[in-house]
């Protein structure tokens, strides 16, 4: 008996404040007024931002260029297969009435091309765009191999709604070792527009940038107002599923783009917290009136049964 006393004391963990949960522990009570003031204090602050964010996103000068019927005879040539040789031009005029100031950002816009398909995002081979293995074009299908029967590069649908060509994909105008020749670096499968066309997008209106025009100067203006024109070589055609092409000039604030989500989602927060405070006060209030009336009732019958 002794010596199983003396192997259960053992196993016992050590008298310590430690490991027999004795130190010291401090509980947070928040009173009714912390808890208000708190919530005013974040409902004002998601107000402001919210409108601050939102009037930022309406002082960017942004422009729009659509060339979906400008460049229609293009879109025609490029719809049927045996013209895929051709090169086909259009030159888009548009007129900026207004300078924009500071850096100023090119983007391609789509409307109504949907890149979150489930087949059209699994037509790609990430073996292929690391140079892995160029051949290894199995998911790639429809666009895996030529009538010659060489394997495309890039391969995938993906790749091939980009540009142009024969044993390139069909809609590619060149190979892509020749996507950038005066910059060797950017040039195959580390192309930059390359790579930020791969990024598929998640809606089917979208805008990927293009170029930037950085100013020279803090005093110089980005872009001066005057007659501007786009020499677009139109390849991908749209018209076919009622698509739309645009080019959009924008400048950007600290905040970003001319996006108002972040904007409005700070508003309907604020004024959610707001609506919540006033809630929770007339709730608080309404308690405190009850809790009061109550005492008032036990002290009246304390006092009749002391009087009896």
């Amino acid at each position: 008996m002794e010596r199983r006393s003396r192997l259960q004391l053992s196993r016992l963990p050590d008298i310590t404040a430690m490991k027999q949960q004795q130190l010291p522990a401090y509980q947070l009570h928040f009173s009714a007024t912390m808890v208000f003031s708190i919530f005013f204090a974040s409902g004002v602050f998601c107000l402001f931002m919210g409108i601050f964010l939102i009037l930022s996103a309406k002082s960017i000068q942004k422009v729009e260029i659509n060339y979906t019927k400008t460049c229609g005879n293009c879109a025609k040539l490029r719809e049927d297969a045996f013209n895929h040789n051709k090169i086909c031009t259009c030159s888009i005029p548009f007129v900026l009435a207004k300078s924009m100031e500071g850096n100023v950002f090119m983007y391609y816009k789509l409307y109504g091309f949907y890149q979150n398909l489930y087949r059209y995002i699994l037509s790609r081979s990430n073996s292929q765009l690391l140079s892995k293995d160029l051949k290894a074009v199995e998911d790639c299908a429809p666009f895996k191999v030529s009538h010659k029967e060489i394997p495309f590069a890039p391969c995938g649908a993906i790749a091939n709604s980009m540009f142009n060509g024969t044993t390139k994909p069909p809609y590619w105008p060149k190979p892509i070792y020749e996507l950038d020749p005066d910059d060797p670096e950017n040039n195959g499968f580390l192309n930059d527009d390359f790579i930020v066309w791969m990024r598929t997008a998640a809606f089917p209106t979208f805008k990927k940038l293009y170029r930037r025009l950085h100013r020279i100067h803090y005093f110089i203006e980005g872009l001066p107002a005057g007659n501007y024109s786009f020499n677009i070589t139109y390849n991908f055609p749209v018209t076919k599923f009622q698509g739309e092409k645009s080019v959009v000039l924008s400048t950007l604030t600290w905040s970003g783009g001319s996006s108002l989500f972040l904007g409005l989602a700070y508003t309907v927060t604020g004024a959610m917290t707001w609506l919540a405070s006033f809630a929770m006060l007339a709730i608080h209030f309404m308690l405190k009136q009850r809790k009061a009336s109550t005492s008032k009732w036990q002290s009246k019958a304390l006092k009749g049964q002391s009087r009896k």
